[in-house]
């Protein structure tokens, strides 16, 4: 049994002791950014940091707990000189790690109060495929959206540098959200994206739909007397909010109509029954000539 058992608690060992090195190396907190409904930005900056779009890392707060580490995605872009995690207070944890950030304090916060941070990774996921198709679906549910913040800041910041070498051309954007609470930090991105891809006059190279899965009799009035406006009233957004669930065969059919004989890659972080559900539309939408439209299904879970 031992000759078979040496290897693999070996290799495991290694594992082991490269993640405790790089969790000593040093990480600097350089800015914390407070959004909306307690959900805060630390930004950071670790020495040989390498990342791609999509990836996430595990963080430690020895301020909060000395054994703990939770898994945060990246929602900087690998373009940008930091590398940040979006963290919603929902828990023990978060709370405390938003009260040693100084984040229940009015004054400002000095840098050198900051806690100490370790973390490992980044660590891979399928959105890092993202650049390999012409024309690609990411579906975000609820705080699933956040790989997609980097994904499009780098998009973005690669259709600045170079427009004519990047492969993708098209992006079908879908975030399906329980409450309006979420929408707040990922709604300036949004906002941003839609201006500047205004300015450069092609506004059609990002396709984006966001759904309300969920809202009361007040929400409903206040959304039926303002949906007239030119901007959405929960985003502020041109493209209006819709509401309930998308029907997903339309969606693939419709896109399956504008891009005859590609491969579109479907990227999906949500819950298994929604993955159930695309990964049955792409295989089905799928056309069985080689050179007929493909969907080709993605997906990562929290």
């Amino acid at each position: 049994t031992w000759k078979w058992v040496v290897g693999p608690m070996f290799l495991y060992l290694c594992e082991r002791l490269v993640r405790f090195w790089r969790s000593q190396q040093k990480v600097v907190i350089t800015k914390v950014v407070i959004h909306p409904f307690k959900t805060i930005e630390l930004q950071m900056m670790k020495k040989g940091f390498k990342m791609e779009v999509g990836q996430y890392i595990f963080v430690k707060c020895p301020a909060v707990s000395k054994l703990e580490w939770h898994p945060f995605t990246l929602t900087s872009a690998p373009e940008e000189d930091y590398f940040s995690i979006h963290v919603r207070i929902v828990g023990d944890w978060t709370e405390g790690l938003f009260n040693v950030c100084g984040c229940d304090k009015q004054e400002f916060q000095e840098a050198w109060k900051l806690p100490k941070i370790a973390v490992d990774g980044p660590f891979g996921t399928a959105s890092e495929d993202v650049f390999s198709y012409e024309t690609v679906m990411l579906v975000g549910a609820g705080i699933g959206v956040t790989p997609f913040a980097s994904v499009l800041k780098s998009v973005w910041y690669k259709y600045c540098h170079d427009a004519t070498n990047l492969k993708l051309k098209k992006i079908y954007f879908y975030w399906l959200c329980r409450d309006t609470h979420a929408f707040e930090w990922f709604a300036d991105l949004l906002q941003s994206l839609e201006a500047q891809m205004q300015e450069r006059n092609n506004a059609e190279f990002l396709s984006y739909n966001i759904y309300l899965t969920g809202w009361d009799e007040t929400q409903a009035t206040h959304f039926v007397l303002h949906h007239e406006e030119e901007k959405d009233v929960i985003t502020g957004l041109k493209q209006k909010t819709l509401y309930g669930r998308p029907n997903w065969e339309n969606e693939f059919k419709m896109i399956a109509g504008k891009h005859p004989g590609s491969r579109i890659g479907v990227f999906l972080c949500g819950p298994e029954g929604l993955a159930d559900t695309l990964n049955k539309q792409s295989i089905s939408n799928s056309e069985a000539d080689p050179r007929g439209v493909h969907f080709i299904f993605n997906k990562e879970n929290f």
